[in-house]
């Protein structure tokens, strides 16, 4: 090989995975979540009472899970770990958040439906329309031991309720209509069946 052609080898930036080793990233991830009916996912969480490696080491790896799966966020009971603690991340440029007992205030009175997947739910592939306050205040703790707030609107505002939701043990199918409940654990049954 020429000097050239090993200076243009050099200078290709790396293509990344390819789609089969991201499907098959994904796949393996999707087997750590736990998946409806699993009885983690109906338990309510318990507090963190301290941050420390294990709860840190916990968090990195919700986050790689979360990430490997292509979700949006990810709750610890969704891991069989009853622990409130959920990771999240709403944009692919955005960096990870780690929510530790985090606490919901001044819920706007305006909602909006829309629909939401759920990793633990045929993996995010069961759609069911939820009603969400449109923006919240959160108090947490991050994965430094560090107390904090945040404004969140919008998506991120769903996404927060929505991993809340799983660290009290109610998932999406419960927040749907009844209709759209039914039809929803219909599809459920049949695709676990």
């Amino acid at each position: 090989m020429s000097e050239q052609a090993e200076e243009l080898e050099e200078e290709q930036p790396d293509p990344g995975p390819s789609p089969e080793e991201r499907r098959e990233w994904r796949a393996t991830a999707l087997r750590l979540v736990r998946q409806y009916p699993d009885p983690a996912l109906r338990n309510p969480a318990s507090p963190v009472a301290q941050v420390d490696e294990e709860v840190q080491r916990l968090a990195a790896r919700m986050v790689d899970v979360m990430e490997r799966s292509h979700g949006v966020g990810l709750a610890a009971p969704q891991l069989g770990v009853l622990r409130r603690i959920f990771v999240y991340r709403v944009g692919d440029e955005d960096t990870p958040r780690v929510l530790i007992n985090p606490k919901l205030s001044q819920l706007s009175e305006e909602t909006a439906v829309n629909t939401e997947g759920c990793l633990s739910l045929l993996g995010g592939e069961l759609q069911v329309p939820v009603e969400r306050h449109l923006r919240v205040h959160v108090s947490a703790t991050d994965a430094l031991g560090e107390d904090f707030e945040l404004e969140a609107e919008g998506f991120e505002a769903r996404v927060i309720q929505h991993e809340i939701d799983h660290l009290d043990g109610v998932l999406i199918v419960d927040r749907a209509q009844d209709e759209q409940r039914r039809e929803a654990l219909r599809e459920l049954r049949l695709r676990a069946g």
